[in-house]
């Protein structure tokens, strides 16, 4: 232990507000000895009570939102408690992560919390296994991926499907070489957006099942040599458009539904659609979208929502439900 005055005063100060940060909040307030017991405990610093005050005003006059009515506490921190439980929600529902990448990242948002934070996630570690990945290189390829579109290069990788093993097999043996762009997430996955050289289009590639990410010495493709960015892209138009994540042309769309699917249209293509008619048989909207997405969106939602062009999404639904039917007898 050693007294105060051969520590740096900037020190102590970063220290009380490590213990404000730690022990402190609107619900747990600190008085000025509890704050000289603790800086004894947790660090071996002796002080007194007026240098603890004299700090506090310091830190305050540094910008510090710190209250002293009633019990000193730290009215802001760096996370809101709801903050970090939404965080910490992504990653326990994320189907991206493996299981131990998940608890590890966990645990590291739960270390931003206060010790009170703590003890109200507890039940966090106690919930059944969640669906993850298999895929323990998703992280390694996320940081492989962020400096090969950083630094405009192509990126190889093997891309892989799940095998009646329940595990990840190569599509084929030798790497896909793709030219990087951007990554999203939708749906409680990481995706990839990408280009493969000989089409001129964007194609998409799920993180987890992607093994043995590298990056290439090789340039990729600009970006206006790829139709969508040559035509003026924008990220949430393409979401909107490709909310299963397949690949190709986007269509418009007629769809016959009823008032009470706005909320589902909303969830699924956001506010980008129109309502083309509005009167006591339903409504008809119009929606950009790709066309095989729509396809099992209007399957999915068969029995609400009845798609009226273009023609040939309409028959390949027909001939889906045709299949059913004869399955479903």
């Amino acid at each position: 232990m050693y007294p105060y005055g051969v520590q740096d005063k900037k020190s102590l100060n970063m220290l009380i507000l490590e213990i404000l940060e730690q022990y402190s909040d609107s619900e747990h307030r600190l008085t000025q000895m509890e704050i000289v017991k603790l800086l004894n405990k947790n660090y071996g610093i002796e002080c007194k009570r007026q240098t603890v005050k004299n700090n506090i005003t310091l830190l305050k006059d540094m910008g510090y939102e710190i209250s002293v009515q009633g019990g000193i506490y730290l009215m802001s921190s760096r996370f809101e408690e709801a903050e970090l439980r939404m965080l910490i929600d992504s990653v326990l529902f994320s189907r991206t992560l493996s299981g131990s990448q998940a608890k590890r990242l966990i645990e590291k948002l739960e270390g931003l919390g206060n010790k009170y934070f703590h003890a109200k996630v507890k039940h966090v570690s106690n919930l059944p296994e969640l669906i993850h990945s298999d895929n323990k290189q998703v992280l390694l390829n996320l940081d492989v991926l962020n400096d090969a579109i950083e630094q405009g290069r192509k990126v190889s990788f093997i891309y892989n499907r799940y095998g009646t093993d329940f595990k990840l097999h190569p599509r084929r043996d030798e790497p896909y070489i793709v030219n990087p762009y951007q990554m999203v997430a939708n749906q409680g996955r990481y995706y990839l957006l990408g280009n493969y050289d000989k089409y001129d289009n964007i194609s998409h590639y799920r993180l987890d099942c992607m093994t043995y990410v590298q990056m290439l010495d090789e340039k990729a493709k600009p970006k206006n040599q790829v139709e969508e960015f040559a035509q003026g892209y924008s990220l949430p138009k393409h979401m909107a458009e490709h909310i299963y994540m397949y690949s190709g042309q986007s269509v418009q769309v007629k769809i016959k539904t009823t008032d009470e699917m706005m909320g589902q249209l909303i969830d699924w293509f956001g506010r980008d659609f129109r309502i083309l008619r509005e009167d006591d048989d339903g409504l008809i909207v119009s929606v950009t979208c790709n066309e095989i997405a729509m396809k099992y969106w209007a399957l999915q939602y068969g029995e609400y929502a009845e798609i009226l062009e273009p023609k040939s999404l309409r028959d390949s639904i027909k001939k889906a439900v045709k299949y059913m039917r004869k399955v479903y007898r």
